[in-house]
């Protein structure tokens, strides 16, 4: 294999320490987290199953209005998605140093599992599906936290969004290549989120139910990345490549940060009035 252009694809890819927080394994759960979303809402009752802030705000209405059964449909996915959460940190917890597969590989897998069997949910057992497909979106969002250092979150965009514009501010005042790599990869994952959403609302239209299988073919392209991380750890050489790269990406990021703050106070020098 051509040495430099694995060295390319490693620095694209690989700048982090673990598969998980990659940009490329990220876009197939931002893809996933929108067509989650959309399916539940356009196939399961207009339901969200990862939006629980709009859950809380549909059940209060209910609640006010005195309608309970209504009210109950959203405070399930709700519990859903707490048992989600714990569910996932438990199995962090028991099998983080395993070696054969990784924890979060295991979770991947059995969001599959789940949102296979919602697939073959009929009409009737809407409530179970939404049930299914939040406490699966609970475990990918409580193990998938950051992309490339910066935390985040797949399936969901109010996070998102407003660190993305928090970024923007500071890369217009300050024009740092870092604060710009984060407002890029923030926005990024909006937009596929969007396209994920975009996904399951076309595809529920045209196959109903069965929609959500599109989500497991995201989610096994992100479970078969993050073998490549183990892959490289079996390979001295390769991991050696990755170090230096990631050395001298480190170099060269402080580089540039002297150079601009030395270009800031020229300019700054240059600006000021002289004195009499």
């Amino acid at each position: 294999m051509n040495t430099d252009y694995l060295k390319k694809c490693a620095a694209k890819l690989l700048t982090e320490k673990q598969m998980s927080e990659a940009f490329l394994n990220n876009m197939f759960l931002a893809l996933s987290g929108g067509l989650q979303d959309a399916y539940t809402y356009n196939v399961r009752d207009h339901v969200f199953s990862n939006a629980q802030t709009g859950n809380v705000v549909l059940m209060s209405q209910h609640i006010i209005s005195g309608d309970m059964r209504s009210a109950l449909r959203y405070l399930v996915p709700l519990v859903s998605f707490v048992l989600g959460v714990y569910i996932s940190e438990e199995i962090h917890l028991h099998f983080k140093d395993a070696r054969k597969l990784h924890w979060r590989q295991s979770i991947l897998l059995l969001e599959v599992i789940i949102l296979t069997l919602v697939g073959f949910l009929p009409e009737e057992r809407n409530m179970l599906a939404t049930v299914l497909v939040s406490f699966a979106c609970a475990m990918q969002v409580q193990s998938f936290r950051k992309v490339n250092g910066y935390a985040f979150a797949s399936t969901m965009c109010i996070g998102d969004l407003r660190s993305g514009v928090e970024a923007l501010c500071i890369w217009r005042k300050t024009h740092e290549p870092q604060a710009r790599d984060r407002m890029l990869r923030y926005f990024g994952i909006i937009l596929l989120f969007a396209i994920g959403a975009g996904i399951g609302s076309r595809s529920a239209a045209l196959l109903g139910g069965r929609a959500i299988w599109i989500c497991c073919g995201f989610l096994l392209v992100s479970f078969a990345l993050m073998f490549i991380r183990e892959d490289l750890e079996e390979n001295p050489v390769i991991e050696k490549d990755l170090t230096e790269i990631r050395q001298e990406t480190r170099e060269i990021n402080h580089a540039l940060k002297q150079e601009l703050q030395e270009e800031h106070r020229e300019l700054k020098e240059s600006t000021e009035p002289r004195k009499k």
